[in-house]
């Protein structure tokens, strides 16, 4: 019987992990680059873009069209008769029939139109390069974003082992008080004060749990995946974390100035403001040129007859100019200007604006991660003595020389040390992502499929 219980656990065992799945860092930034639906979105936009440009350089090419009609006509005619003088005159009935055969090919060709279809173009090349950009930094957005939120994860399951362990410790220290105190070493007050402790110790565990769940719904929801499925996340340092972690302290940024110039040469979105604000002055041009004449060539090509046979026969040929002035609009023209100045003027607002977010965010990510170094470093000595204090305080107690209070304390200070690091840790690293992604460098090719 127990032969079989163990096969049919081993076969459970075996099972339920083939149907948990690994997800890694590396993965889940893959997946939400293939699977986000903004990005899905801006590139089918981006399709539409470069159609604009097509469509653009079609102003300079005349407009040509051909077609061609047939008719035909049929007259019968019952006769009657006609009195001309007096006289009545007879007429016979008769029938006639007509076809007709037409052709043409005509053309037509904008010569001037205020450099309205220059700055078209442009405009149109600017939108294509802006929205490209921004494509561009919409994937360093998902990777930061990735990178954010499988952080949080591993971090909610670190501080998850955290709390099974101090629950644990709670659990062998009340086995050891209560025999204490069957022994009459210790006083029914230490029980009950460990018994408070290790309750409490318990809903910490709970609400561990419940965020580390919640870190991964999050993940999994914002990578299109079925949040309801079993994944396995590594909480083993990568090679490139320990990498950060190791040579922080050879990070040199003394001057946010440089840092700040390097990052406006390279940050896509910044680029992309600056193309949009050359787009919006496009439009201005584009919206004066209904002050200017208009300057139009055509051409015409006809053919007419009354037989298939000789259908090229009769021909029609015909060249014209035609000028078209402006005079009264309705105040449309000034109308359009007036927004095309207007737009211009805000996206040149909106270009200070986005500068001066970005030397912002710089330095404050600089500061906050020379912050987090220093809390990285302070935290890896406070988890030491943490748990010498909490080791010598429960010898005293064992030796009948100091308080449950003391050791409680100390187990706490001891538990909050470990978490105050592990937040620290991934803090750290994640800063040196959140610092590469506002320069501008943070790498999402290297996770494109081909």
């Amino acid at each position: 019987m127990r032969t079989i219980l163990s096969i049919l656990f081993a076969v459970t065992f075996i099972s339920a992990s083939y149907a948990q799945k690994s997800l890694s860092l590396d993965k889940a930034i893959t997946i939400a680059l293939n699977r986000n639906t903004i990005l899905q979105k801006s590139k089918n936009n981006l399709e539409v873009t470069e159609s604009g440009v097509k469509a653009a350089i079609g102003n300079f090419l005349p407009l040509v069209s051909a077609g061609t009609n047939w008719s035909w006509n049929r007259s019968e005619d019952a006769g009657g008769t006609i009195n001309i003088g007096g006289t009545v005159i007879p007429i016979p009935p008769s029938t006639s029939e007509a076809r007709n055969y037409r052709g043409n090919v005509s053309a037509r060709l904008t010569l001037f139109d205020g450099l309205s279809n220059f700055a078209t173009l442009s405009k149109s090349k600017n939108d294509l390069n802006a929205a490209r950009l921004d494509l561009k930094r919409l994937k360093q957005d998902i990777v930061f974003q990735t990178i954010s939120l499988y952080y949080n994860v591993i971090i909610t399951k670190h501080l998850l082992q955290v709390r099974k362990d101090d629950l644990k410790w709670n659990k062998r220290n009340l086995e050891k008080v209560t025999e204490s105190n069957k022994l009459g070493s210790v006083t029914l007050a230490d029980v009950y004060a460990q018994q408070v402790k290790t309750g409490n110790s318990e809903l910490a565990l709970i609400k561990a749990q419940n965020n580390f769940e919640t870190a991964k719904s999050n993940l999994l929801n914002y990578l299109a995946l079925n949040i309801l499925e079993d994944y396995k996340f590594s909480d083993e340092l990568t090679t490139e974390e320990k990498a950060t972690l190791n040579e922080r302290l050879k990070i040199d940024y003394d001057n946010i100035s440089q840092l700040v110039s390097k990052a406006l040469n390279v940050r896509t979105d910044y680029q992309s403001a600056q193309l949009k604000l050359e787009s919006a002055a496009n439009g201005i041009t584009i919206a004066k040129a209904g002050h200017f004449p208009t300057l139009s060539n055509s051409f015409s090509y006809n053919l007419r007859a009354n037989k298939l046979s000789k259908f090229l026969d009769s021909r029609t040929y015909f060249i014209g100019l035609s000028l078209s002035i402006p005079i009264f609009s309705g105040f449309r023209v000034s109308n359009n200007v007036q927004f095309a100045e207007v737009t211009a003027q805000n996206k040149e607002i909106e270009l200070s604006d986005l500068e001066r977010k970005i030397k912002l965010n710089i330095q404050k990510t600089y500061l906050d991660l020379r912050a987090a170094e220093k809390s990285l470093q302070v935290n890896k000595r406070n988890v030491k003595a943490a748990e010498e204090t909490r080791k010598i305080q429960q010898e005293r107690y064992t030796l009948g020389s100091g308080t449950l209070l003391n050791v409680l304390v100390a187990s706490s200070n001891y538990t909050t040390a470990r978490t105050n690091f592990i937040t620290a840790q991934f803090e750290y690293i994640r800063l040196s992502k959140q610092l590469k992604y506002y320069l501008g460098v943070l790498n999402y090719k290297k996770y494109e499929k081909d």
